[in-house]
């Protein structure tokens, strides 16, 4: 075998390694999700299953997998390492912990790691991560929409063994059982995690027994450099120098009055980016906190956002990213600050980065996008105690170049988790869903029109207890380049009696009857330019749509429609938005 046909062959297995890591993560998240018990991971496929190795290098990842949860895994390990020496595990075993400030997210998710041995020590690690049905604290379902500490969001787990040489440790099962509302949800939702991190095991074990662990390694080594390559020339082609960039949060749900500020200031040098979150405003008292993993998750998927899509996504991306965060900010608290509702932080986080880098590439700018809107119901049916947590998003910001896609998560967290189903939900619970769409008008005006936010309306038919969280409500996602806002969402509970009453963005403990109908609007995206420079035929094909009304069509773009809806009046709108520019002058 010539050389140069030895290295063609490598690089043909280097593929084929890479492949099947990424494989056997996204096979143990399917895993993960089809055995867990809660709905809540059913339907929205919120798992997160990752590769790494015992140096804590994210090798690979599922494409379920959330950027603020593989930061999460890649964070988490050290802390087992640091607890649990190598020496002491043995196959089969298996840890799970949760502390957010050892690399967690907050109580309900629950991170578990396996290790994968070679030559007769750990290479490699298992690890995969779910929010679990319920884990104690103040709030049900661990959405602790008013919580001002860790200890009212759930009970914290350090790194401890959950599986001795693959017999479950007894005492811990105990402990997380008795720590839940509904433990046998948690347990099963516990061990659709160990299904998970076992299917990995054995897909890496596989590949150790192929190759062996020095080539492996290799092949790994590889893949992580040729990343961090490609993000190093992707960021070499965004101009040099420093922007900066910022975004307001509507408040932390206590302070009500005191909004709080996430700055940055972006330095793009030689194929590496430098995120300063100095003078980003203090932690909150209210649960809006993230914690360092979370903060940094951010940070990377923002950067993320200017770069090639097709990078993969492991330790080589980290690699072209320095970040700072100051100790005590929202994005760096000092514990036991409250971090539940880490996700208004963390995309406050990625907003003022993407308008940083927007001003380096205008040809990417975005305006700014809804967060994810979220409650949780609860309650005993025939004795037997029920909860439930849903979601949905908002409208992201219009582009640059077109306009922002309707009710999508593309921020949260950026993964693929969708919306939970609401049949499933309706099968189970003791609801029924009314009505689910998307709102008109509510995408803000622009050249480029924000996307839509939706409106949900459950009726309950039984007693229940609601939680609900959300932002960007106060304070609309704004547009940009004279583009408008979006429109805010919100919350409220249409009672059986007919009296309306509306929700704060943040509450908790709210009393519902069978009868009531729980109502959720999320917020629409901002727009990007002036509204009278969209092209008039993009004007009627939303109207078409139902995107916007002909009311809007008129009065906020200046597009006239003739008699039937369904054309143009070319003379009339030239009238319209002459007249209107003269106005405005």
């Amino acid at each position: 075998m010539t050389q140069s046909t030895a290295s063609i062959d490598d690089a043909i297995t280097r593929e084929i390694v890479k492949s099947a890591l990424a494989v056997a993560a996204e096979e143990a998240s399917i895993v993960v999700v089809r055995s867990a018990y809660s709905a809540f991971i059913q339907e929205g496929a919120d798992a997160c299953a990752a590769i790494l190795d015992a140096r804590a290098q994210l090798v690979a990842q599922s494409d379920a997998t959330s950027l603020m949860h593989g930061a999460s895994l890649r964070a988490c390990l050290p802390a087992l390492l640091e607890d649990i020496e190598p020496g002491d595990m043995s196959p089969g075993d298996v840890f799970v912990m949760n502390d957010p400030y050892r690399g967690g997210i907050h109580a309900n998710d629950l991170v578990v790691f396996r290790p994968i041995f070679g030559a007769g020590e750990p290479v490699y690690f298992a690890g995969t991560l779910i929010h679990v049905a319920d884990l104690g604290g103040a709030y049900p379902a661990g959405l602790a929409a008013l919580a001002t500490d860790t200890f009212s969001e759930g009970m914290t787990v350090p790194p401890v063994r959950l599986y001795a040489k693959g017999v479950p440790e007894d005492a811990i099962m105990r402990l997380l059982a008795a720590n839940s509302r509904t433990p046998e949800m948690v347990l099963g939702d516990v061990r659709a995690l160990v299904a998970g991190v076992n299917v990995m095991a054995a897909r890496v074990g596989e590949l150790i027994e192929q190759h062996g662990v020095a080539t492996l390694q290799r092949f790994v080594d590889a893949s992580l450099d040729y990343t961090e390559a490609r993000m190093r020339d992707e960021i070499r082609r965004l101009p040099a120098g420093t922007y900066h960039g910022s975004f307001r949060i509507d408040s932390d749900g206590l302070d009500l009055e005191r909004s709080y500020d996430v700055r940055v200031a972006v330095t793009v040098s030689d194929g590496s980016v430098c995120v300063d979150l100095a003078g980003t405003s203090g932690q909150a008292r209210g649960a809006i906190n993230a914690s360092l993993s979370q903060a940094l998750s951010g940070v990377v998927y923002a950067v993320r956002c200017f770069v090639d899509p097709t990078i993969p996504m492991n330790e080589g991306c980290f690699r072209a990213i320095e970040a700072k965060f100051p100790l005590g900010s929202l994005v760096n608290p000092r514990p036991p600050a409250a971090c539940g509702g880490r996700i208004v932080a963390v995309c406050g986080t990625t907003e003022a980065i993407i308008e940083a880098l927007s001003h380096a590439a205008p040809e990417r700018a975005v305006a700014q996008s809804a967060i994810i809107h979220v409650y949780a119901l609860s309650g005993a049916e025939n004795g037997v105690p029920w909860l439930s947590m849903s979601y949905d998003f908002g409208g992201l910001g219009a582009r640059a170049v077109s306009d922002g896609p309707d009710a999508t998560g593309c921020f949260f967290l950026g993964g693929r988790s969708v919306i939970p189903q609401h049949e499933p939900m309706e099968a189970r619970f003791p609801l029924r869903v009314l009505r689910s769409r998307l709102l008109p008008d509510s995408g803000g005006a622009g050249r480029f029109r924000g996307g839509r936010g939706t409106e949900t309306a459950v009726l309950l038919l039984g007693d229940a207890e609601l939680t609900v969280r959300g932002d960007r409500i106060a304070l609309p996602p704004a547009g940009r380049d004279g583009g408008q806002p979006g429109r805010p969402g919100g919350y409220a509970v249409e009672r059986a009696d007919g009296r309306l009453e509306l929700l704060a963005d943040k509450q908790s403990k709210i009393a519902l009857r069978a009868g009531d109908v729980f109502v959720m609007r999320t917020s629409g995206g901002g727009g990007l330019g002036e509204p009278w420079e969209r092209d008039p035929d993009r004007v009627l094909a939303d109207v078409c749509a139902g995107s916007v009304s002909r009311d809007a069509a008129e009065i906020v773009y200046g597009v006239v429609l003739g008699a039937g809806g369904d054309v143009v009046d070319s003379d009339a709108t030239a009238r319209r938005r002459a007249a209107g520019r003269r106005g405005r002058g």
